[in-house]
């Protein structure tokens, strides 16, 4: 199973000498395995593709990539259009448990939340139509997420997200930090969470004169004042110093007690203390992503940070992520360069 990818902004056909039709060994035999298309962009055939990875070393603009896969991902959650982005496997949500996700950017966490909050339908690989909610729930018929994608598609689950990028708050929203939290108090708990992350001396601020620490902490009160059945928190440490990190776990663990949340944390010590369980997902950026099954938080750490998936026999990293203790430096004793003796300055 492969799969091949062609970042269309990079691809220039008008620019080159179709270099990837020009070299490819199957299009020499007299297949059609890569073509330029309507859009005027390269176009290749998975199918007929054998992964020799010619077309990749040829192309001038670096416009094409080709990735085999293990054949247990022969069918995507979801796809964006041929010769694109692939996402394998979805985050399960657990009544009463926070999921953490771990894994770089760009391998499809933002698309498996989209889905999971119902604004994106999963196509299941099937780009050419829209795939029905019935063809969906069959093929996650018995797994943990066949009811969840059920409430899904007859638009029973609300979702609140506190989102990654905080900057565009002030570009949405124009007034003071109180009264956008006082929009977003379904649960009446404004006070309590106000209280416990120390909004109280900003409340009355102009929301454009925030620092980054405060953004991040109203966006996350605004979140979690939300009444919703799921919550989906995008990396809540960036800009937070310790104290701020541990006072944000405590409020999520409080609201997890009665509502799943599903956190998207680079933070390892914060993750390890605030999830209960783990998805590791790893792939290449703009090209493919996987999101492994639950794992104990401490085992999928460990696991990330090896680069290796013992259960899957997938290595993700070429080397393991390792943290040296290092010891304190060894005084020295330097050589006097000058001394002089005790002296006092006086003013006439």
């Amino acid at each position: 199973m492969r799969i091949a990818v062609v970042h269309k902004e990079r691809c220039h056909p008008k620019k080159c000498g179709n270099e990837c039709i020009l070299y490819c060994p199957r299009v020499r035999t007299g297949d059609e395995t890569v073509v330029i298309g309507e859009d005027q962009k390269a176009l290749i055939s998975e199918e007929l593709c054998v992964g020799c990875g010619i077309c990749v070393k040829k192309c001038p603009f670096g416009a094409i990539d080709i990735v085999s896969l293990p054949e247990e991902l022969e069918h995507p959650t979801h796809r964006y259009g041929v010769n694109g982005f692939a996402l394998y496997g979805l985050p399960i949500p657990v009544e009463g448990k926070v999921t953490g996700i771990l894994g770089a950017n760009g391998i499809g966490k933002s698309t498996a939340v989209n889905i999971l909050s119902g604004q994106l339908k999963p196509n299941l690989g099937e780009h050419e139509r829209d795939a029905e909610w019935e063809e969906i729930l069959k093929s996650y018929a018995g797994t943990e997420l066949f009811d969840y994608l059920h409430n899904i598609s007859r638009q029973k689950m609300k979702v609140a997200i506190k989102p990654q990028y905080i900057d565009y708050i002030p570009r949405v929203f124009s007034g003071t930090p109180g009264d956008l939290l006082k929009k977003t108090d379904e649960r009446g708990c404004l006070p309590q969470l106000v209280s416990a992350m120390k909004l109280e001396p900003i409340l009355d601020h102009d929301i454009t004169t925030l620092s980054g620490g405060e953004l991040q902490r109203v966006a996350l009160v605004a979140c979690l004042a939300r009444e919703a059945d799921f919550y989906f928190l995008d990396e809540i440490t960036p800009f937070l110093d310790i104290y701020q990190r541990m006072a944000a776990a405590r409020l999520i663990r409080k609201r997890a007690l009665s509502r799943p949340i599903v956190i998207v944390e680079h933070d390892l010590a914060i993750l390890d203390m605030l999830a209960d369980t783990v998805h590791i997902a790893y792939g290449k950026p703009a090209v493919f992503g996987v999101i492994t099954q639950p794992k104990g938080v401490r085992v999928g750490i460990n696991q990330y940070l090896d680069g290796y998936l013992p259960e899957e026999n997938v290595r993700f990293r070429e080397y393991p992520v390792v943290f040296e203790k290092r010891a304190h430096a060894v005084g020295a004793e330097r050589a006097v360069l000058f001394e002089y003796p005790a002296m006092t300055k006086t003013f006439r």
